[in-house]
């Protein structure tokens, strides 16, 4: 007699429970699933944004910005090179893309000197020069690698900032050279993305240049004249002198969390060893000296200090209020933007037409559930009825695993779950078939089912897993709504064999064992 070992039983009911556990919370609206007990199940589908609403938008990365710092950078290290070698120039500035100056002294010897130098800041420089004039520029490899480095580095930072706010399976994609797409489901005020992408956040520490009069017209070279990001003098707002090297990057933080210091909102920072080295021998060196944090070109705060912090923490303190202090703690967690970006389009897709396609695929899957439970059971009879109750189970796995993992349900994941529901009879369909074959070779309903059972799983296994193969290329090639059409069919594939295979050979083996039938109706 055929049967299943204790274990498998077991197992199978143990998946199918589980399955309803986790797909309960997909029959109630969400206000009821929140009054549910804490003991049960309580996450629903993640709707996509065509099924959702949300906001769209399309940004571009400002890359003339970043190369017009990048040379700003470049021209501050050959200034500190040539004055550390005490070697006169003059013009040292940007000049149609590059950094320029010339040398004072124009002898060959000085000239090739002067080059070599310049060539170990980096090595993807091109240096050239005539009459002692140098023009310094990025070879055009160099420059391309650095503009894709900011494209991605950028939607990597934005992919933080926006998992941050708890939004579920945000879409950034990488349009053209310049420009990056983002869907953000469940987000239907573009203003609450546009304060988190909005800011470039980047946060640096400098010296203050006491000796500067900061409401002079201009600044020392090497320094530059800043405003105050909140405190007031005379009604505007203050102004300091900051050299203009970079003590300390904010890209050393590993840790930022907005907390309390005597009643007033702050910030705590943490940096990593290499940040921490580095702010300690800046605050050993400078003691008694005012110490800048700038945010975006912005002084927060220039706090004195008192003596040497060789924790690699401290605390940034200004006008903060408890929201202003979380907001900039989850900015600089998430990294600085590499670039300015600009919205050049957005949209808001409102929740009504994500209900009516949402209305659209219940009614396709209804109708697709119909036909299939109708089919199955005129054509294989009482056979066909335990095939339908392997069907409904696994549709509820399908939305027990979407439920579980959080994976996003779209417009085209609906047209995968109607495909799967087609395609989750077909092995019950090769199953039965080989019955009535054995049937007819004389065999009894036992070995019958036996037979049918073990002839018919290769034939299985082989179109399931071209297909699964199929659906794995998908998803990872592909983008956007081929994604969400793969996600669903790939769980619907692996769920349909589990319930095609296990679930109703179980409910017929059950049934034989119990009725001991002489003929099998299918």
């Amino acid at each position: 007699m055929v049967q299943f070992p204790k274990w498998q039983v077991f197992a199978i009911v143990g998946v199918l429970v589980l399955g309803l556990y986790y797909a309960l919370p997909n029959v109630f609206k969400e206000q009821t699933v929140e009054a549910f007990p804490s003991w049960l199940a309580s996450d629903q589908i993640n709707l996509g944004l065509d099924l959702r609403g949300g906001s769209y938008m399309l940004l571009e990365v400002d890359l003339e910005a970043v190369e017009k710092e990048q040379m700003t950078d470049l021209v501050e290290n050959i200034r500190s090179i040539l004055r550390s070698a005490s070697i006169g120039y003059q013009n040292l500035g940007i000049q149609e893309g590059g950094a320029s100056f010339t040398l004072r002294d124009t002898t060959d010897e000085m000239v090739s000197r002067v080059r070599s130098m310049i060539a170990q800041i980096d090595g993807g420089l091109l240096v050239t020069s005539s009459d002692g004039t140098f023009s310094v520029v990025y070879n055009d490899q160099v420059r391309q690698q650095r503009r894709i480095s900011v494209v991605n580095q950028s939607i990597e930072v934005l992919r933080r900032r926006l998992d941050e706010t708890g939004t579920k399976e945000i879409s950034l994609q990488r349009q053209g050279e310049n420009r990056i797409l983002i869907q953000v489901p469940g987000v239907t005020d573009p203003e609450e993305i546009k304060t988190l992408i909005g800011k470039t956040a980047k946060l640096t520490f400098h010296l203050v240049d006491q000796n500067a009069d900061p409401y002079s017209n201009s600044a020392p070279v090497g320094s530059q004249i800043m405003l105050s990001l909140d405190e007031q003098a005379n009604g505007q707002p203050r102004r300091y002198v900051i050299n203009k090297r970079v003590m300390v990057s904010g890209e050393n933080l590993v840790d930022a969390q907005a907390t309390f210091q005597d009643g007033q909102p702050v910030i705590s920072f943490t940096f990593d060893s290499s940040g921490a080295q580095r702010f300690a021998r800046v605050t050993q060196d400078n003691v008694n000296k005012p110490f800048a944090i700038v945010l975006d070109g912005r002084v927060i705060s220039a706090p004195v200090i008192r003596s040497p912090i060789l924790t690699g923490s401290g605390i940034i303190s200004g006008n903060f209020t408890a929201q202003s202090a979380e907001e900039l703690a989850v900015l600089l967690r998430a990294g600085a933007l590499p670039a300015p970006l600009v919205i050049l389009e957005e949209r808001t897709i409102g929740a009504g037409l994500g209900e009516d396609s949402i209305n659209a695929g219940k009614i396709a899957s209804v109708i697709g559930m119909v036909l299939v439970v109708g089919f199955m059971a005129l054509a294989y009879g009482f056979f066909g009825l335990m095939a339908n109750v392997a069907l409904i189970a696994n549709l509820v796995l399908i939305v027990a695993v979407l439920s579980l993992f959080q994976a996003t349900l779209t417009l085209p994941g609906i047209a995968g779950i109607v495909l799967t529901i087609g395609m989750a009879v077909d092995a019950n369909v090769l199953i039965f078939e080989r019955i009535r074959e054995e049937i007819r070779n004389g065999r009894g309903p036992v070995m019958a089912v036996e037979a049918g059972y073990k002839r018919a799983m290769s034939t299985i296994l082989d179109s399931n897993i071209t297909t699964l193969i199929a659906a794995v290329i998908l998803f990872q090639f592909g983008s956007g709504p081929i994604k969400g059409f793969a996600v669903t069919l790939i769980i619907g594939i692996i769920t349909s064999m589990f319930t095609a295979i296990m679930v109703t050979r179980l409910l017929i083996v059950t049934w034989l064992r119990r009725r001991r039938p002489q003929t099998l109706g299918i």
